[in-house]
């Protein structure tokens, strides 16, 4: 039985009671790639621009997206109606959290972030946070939601959801320094945070979402950014009170943890948690070997993406791409489980016709 790219997704992570009819697939582009198949299959690009610019791509042309083959649209929350961007200088101009973003070849870079002086309480009070219910928020997510939810999986994108979202606010080095010495300031900020992220995942839930993307990049290439024991203290009651809250809501609602990087010591905090998927079980990271994962995991817990885009895809050789799409959608697809993507959004370091390859082969696994 032929599925809709809806059902396949349910099946494949284990809500409909039998597999699906093939692996599904899921992918996001980057600004370079949305403006060149754009062109080539005559659709508008259709840019949603999020709160934080490099989320946009991950919400931005769902009709380009699922004309391509995914079976997935992704939404989130976009800028307030009435923001706008202020210019400092040159390229550089600041969001809605006051961070001054400037642009490159890749990604858009935060150059001065707003608490990067932050010492007291008093300090993070007085910072203006976005309104999570600002109007507008949730303009294109419904428009994208009425158009396209019938057929397509929904995913509502809440990525820098506790901690990025909060260290981008301050700069890395400093949070973690004024974590580890427990500064009064972090509680507070780390409260905001919380508040933020929990208002635009509601919005999402209510407005008609499949799943909720969370996400934090917890790991580096071999461990933990931060030790497990201190996340279990100060991070993981913070998601389940936001995944409790969802449920509560919608309880069919899937909720999805992303975090690049080796973070397999997580994984069973995750799925107590109440996790269901983990997503982008990336390549060449220490413990992300996918037979380990599904011999381990894979009664508790489904998988979202795998494809290496760090050499696998940039590198173009599609008969190694097709080998190891098929590994992968043979072990973690095993009796289903897996929604296959690239471990990340698809950069301009690969090639379009690597893309179009990857995407027919998808279409056959």
């Amino acid at each position: 039985m032929i599925m809709s790219s809806k059902e396949r997704v349910f099946a494949a992570f284990k809500r409909r009671g039998h597999s699906p009819d093939r692996v599904p697939f899921q992918f996001d582009l980057c600004k370079s790639h949305i403006e060149h198949f754009s062109r080539k299959y005559g659709i508008e690009p259709d840019y949603t621009w999020s709160y934080y610019e490099d989320l946009s791509y991950r919400i931005s042309a769902n009709e380009l997206r699922t004309r391509m083959g995914s079976d997935c649209i992704v939404v989130g929350g976009q800028v307030a109606k009435d923001f706008m961007p202020v210019a400092v200088r040159d390229n550089i101009v600041t969001n809605e959290f006051g961070m001054e973003m400037m642009p490159t070849n890749l990604y858009v870079e935060v150059v001065k972030c707003p608490l990067d002086n932050a010492s007291s309480v008093k300090d993070v009070e007085e910072y203006a946070f976005p309104d999570a219910y600002a109007a507008g928020r949730m303009e294109k997510a419904k428009r994208d939601i009425d158009r396209f939810g019938k057929d397509f999986f929904v995913i509502g994108d809440c990525e820098l959801s506790l901690f990025e979202l909060a260290w981008h606010l301050t700069g890395l080095e400093k949070y973690l320094i004024d974590m580890m010495c427990e500064a009064d300031y972090i509680e507070a900020l780390n409260d905001k945070v919380e508040q933020f992220t929990l208002g635009m995942a509601e919005q999402l839930v209510r407005a008609g979402v499949d799943a909720i993307w969370m996400g934090e990049d917890l790991g580096s290439q071999v461990s933990t950014l931060i030790d497990p024991d201190h996340w279990r203290v100060v991070f993981r009651p913070r998601h389940e009170r936001i995944i409790k809250r969802l449920k509560s809501i919608n309880p069919e609602i899937i909720i999805i943890m992303h975090s690049d990087g080796a973070v397999a010591p997580l994984l069973d905090d995750f799925i107590e948690m109440g996790i269901e998927v983990y997503n982008p079980v990336q390549p060449n990271v220490t413990g992300s070997d996918p037979q380990e994962l599904k011999q381990k995991y894979g009664d508790k817990m489904c998988f979202f993406g795998g494809i290496d885009q760090q050499q696998l895809l940039p590198e173009g050789d599609l008969q190694a791409i097709e080998r190891e799409m098929r590994f992968r959608a043979g072990v973690l697809g095993d009796k289903g489980g897996y929604l296959m993507a690239p471990a990340h959004i698809i950069q301009a370091d690969v090639k379009p016709e690597i893309i179009e390859g990857m995407l027919k082969i998808a279409s056959s696994l």
